[in-house]
């Protein structure tokens, strides 16, 4: 069968990248990788049938110069622009340009996303197609004195949020009228300074609810079906850790509602490609956050539980092809996600850098691994401090969590801290084994609940066994003329299990 494109350039980096060029690869489309200066050796280059350097370290300089891959993109043939996620992803000049310059932009079209990525015109859009918004503005608001007439008309707390915000920044709770002004400014401040755009918005907070979002798939003749929902509530400073599906409290009939509700948003702002609309969920009731207009981080707990690779629909449908799946699509097992950062938990999840001196990735029944990581690689400050995901996939539930546990107790990332110790802590609590948890839980549980052992207790037995033993048959090889210890076992002696090393 003919491929979608001859020849398409990934705009981005690390590991959606890889994401992307697999998925080319198993269609037969040529593929071309653009980098900076410190990803010149990076696997998405590697990988590639061609590689093109962007110039520059920061991403100013390098993976948000749209002029500059359009100019690639021109000069080697490439029929389209997959933009990942992050940098120009969600911009709908980049889209726009795309298209002008003759090309297809593998993503939804440039109006969808101008709606969409404005959070106080997507409420507006929202109301207006019926769907449940949480009650706040629908208008910018122009100073603090006017956020706290709203705030007092609808209750503390509140939440302050920049209506171009995305990420987790330019956003404050409030919980008293006393410290609205200072947050507002702050929030409005950072807002400016990362988007550039300072205007905020009020709109009620929720008290411990669950982040739940509903995966959408459209085509150009206006045909969109949801691919159920993913709970992603653990997390801090509204950055997700651990996302699963299906969500541990969402039941069949509240799937389908919810599916359908993100169907209608979708459909409210002709929206076609990969998409996610996402919803605050609290006793019962669900409420629309925003919708993300790219393809998702997370996507890949959907593409086990579903059957369904996201990135080549996305592709197929910048190619103009006819969606052919139907809402008939059903779940299949259950799914969970670890982000592999480079952060120090036990330092509040500071960013870490540094050269991976050991890498040992897990594999086995179940477990897929989306990574662009390799030895020796250098984990630098500029860029996103996510360096791989692991995947698992079980027929229940419980298998799925075991086989997470099981992922992050063989992983090995020397040289480098990550948050694979405190996802597999996390996993072991009562809060996420009963699946009754939301967006505050973890947060909470490191403020106070977490219990203060020495973590990893029992595979650090395990191992000092094996030293034990190990260095008995090292005396012994000595005495008789031998070699030393495994290179296996000398590894673990290094640098332990499932996370920093050293």
């Amino acid at each position: 069968m003919k491929p979608p494109f001859a020849k398409l350039l990934i705009a981005n980096r690390g590991e959606i990248a890889v994401r992307v060029l697999r998925t080319c690869r198993d269609l037969g489309i040529k593929t071309v990788a653009v980098y900076s200066e410190v990803d010149r050796n990076s696997l998405h280059v590697r990988y590639a049938d061609q590689a093109f350097a962007l110039g520059g370290k920061t991403p100013a300089e390098s993976y948000l110069r749209g002029d500059r891959i359009i100019e690639i993109a021109l000069q080697c043939g490439a029929e389209a622009v997959h933009p990942g996620f992050g940098f120009l992803a969600e911009n709908p000049g980049f889209a726009a340009a795309v298209a002008t310059a003759g090309m297809a932009f593998v993503g939804p079209p440039p109006k969808a996303m101008a709606v969409m990525g404005d959070k106080i015109q997507s409420r507006q859009e929202m109301v207006a197609a019926g769907v449940p918004v949480i009650p706040g503005m629908t208008e910018p608001c122009p100073d603090p004195a006017a956020a706290a007439g709203f705030a007092e008309q609808i209750g503390y707390p509140v939440m302050l949020k920049a209506s171009a915000g995305g990420g987790g920044k330019g956003i404050r709770v409030v919980r008293s009228a006393g410290k609205l002004e200072a947050a507002f400014r702050t929030a409005s401040a950072e807002a400016e300074g990362a988007f550039g755009d300072g205007r905020m918005y009020v709109e009620k907070f929720l008290e411990r609810p669950r982040h739940i979002e509903v995966q959408v798939l459209g085509d150009h003749r206006g045909r969109v079906i949801h691919l159920g929902e993913r709970e992603c509530s653990i997390q801090r400073r509204h950055q997700k850790l651990i996302e699963e599906t299906p969500s541990p409290v969402i039941d069949a009939a509240t799937r389908a509602a919810m599916g359908a509700t993100a169907v209608a948003a979708a459909e409210a702002v002709g929206y076609y490609s990969a998409g996610t609309v996402e919803f605050l969920w609290s006793e019962g009731e669900y409420y629309f956050l925003e919708m993300n207009t790219r393809i998702q981080v997370e996507h890949a707990i959907t593409e086990e539980v579903y059957g369904v690779d996201i990135v080549e629909w996305m592709i197929r449908i910048a190619a103009g092809q006819e969606l052919s799946l139907d809402q008939a699509v059903q779940p299949r097992g259950h799914s969970v996600e670890v982000r592999i950062n480079a952060e120090d938990p036990e330092l509040g999840f500071l960013p870490a850098v540094g050269k991976l001196r050991n890498l040992r990735m897990p594999s086995g029944p179940g477990v897929r691994i989306d990574s662009a990581l390799y030895r020796r690689m250098e984990v630098t400050p500029y860029y996103d401090s996510m360096l791989a995901k692991i995947i698992v996939h079980g027929s229940s539930r419980d298998q799925a969590i075991r086989r997470m546990q099981r992922a992050l107790a063989e992983l090995n990332v020397g040289g480098v801290k990550t948050s694979a110790s405190i996802a597999l802590e996390i996993l072991g609590t009562e809060e996420f084994q009963s699946g009754v948890y939301d967006t505050g839980f973890l947060e909470r549980w490191m403020a106070g609940g977490r219990p203060q052992r020495e973590p990893y207790a029992r595979e650090a037995a395990i191992i000092a066994a094996l030293h034990r033993h190990h260095l008995a048959r090292r005396r012994s090889i000595r005495r008789a003329g031998g070699g030393g210890l495994s290179p296996w076992v000398a590894q673990g002696r290094r640098t332990g299990w499932g996370g920093g090393g050293r």
